[in-house]
């Protein structure tokens, strides 16, 4: 059994189970992976990978999830919620691994209080069946205002940067917000290949 792809329990007490992200790197980072019950804010640039980690989190073996897919190209498996509001969104949401792809076409189809609506909602129904939902954002979209607000409703809070530097590009992601822990201090290099994304697993300072 892939013991990647499972929820890891963690033997001390009071700590929550944790959910593997679907990358190895980032579930060091994390120590261990997601906490059940936790909905997690990915933002970035359309080209800095955060739809590819937004893939890799609902792609894990050997656990249920659904992507609900509102602004791109509706693969096998995925949902087409194109046509439906964020009410109808709920319903949708089978399994343990939850992806919105992209909360930013909420906020422009709906509008910012009925997407931190449809995040208080789903957050109390992550809770309640240990589920994680993630939702994609996108930056240069939103005014400074709507980050902040989206921020605060979430638990976690990852962004993806690119970086060109002369001739070479350098990709690397922060974990800026846990809810009721400490982030980690440090960024963590990742590559982009054809199998997805792949982040470093050395404890290397950036």
């Amino acid at each position: 059994m892939d013991t990647k792809s499972q929820i890891v329990d963690i033997p001390i007490s009071g700590r929550p189970k944790k959910r593997s992200t679907g990358i190895v790197g980032l579930n060091l980072l994390l120590d261990g992976g997601f906490p059940e019950g936790a909905i997690i804010m990915v933002y970035g640039t359309p080209l800095a990978g955060v739809d590819l980690a937004a893939m890799q989190f609902w792609k894990v073996e050997g656990e249920e999830g659904t992507y609900l897919m509102n602004d791109g190209d509706v693969e096998v498996g995925m949902v087409d919620a194109g046509d439906l509001h964020p009410d109808m969104y709920l319903p949708q949401m089978i399994g343990g691994r939850i992806v919105i792809d992209s909360l930013s076409t909420i906020i422009i189809k709906y509008g910012i209080d009925t997407a931190l609506k449809f995040l208080r909602h789903s957050r109390e129904e992550m809770r309640k069946r240990g589920a994680n939902l993630m939702f994609v954002v996108y930056t240069n979209i939103h005014p400074p205002v709507e980050m902040t607000r989206i921020m605060r409703a979430s638990d976690l809070v990852i962004e993806f940067k690119t970086d060109v530097s002369q001739s070479e590009i350098e990709r690397t992601l922060a974990v800026h917000k846990i809810r009721d822990a400490a982030a980690p201090q440090r960024l963590l290099p990742f590559i982009i290949t054809e199998n997805g994304i792949e982040a470093s697993t050395t404890s290397r300072v950036v």
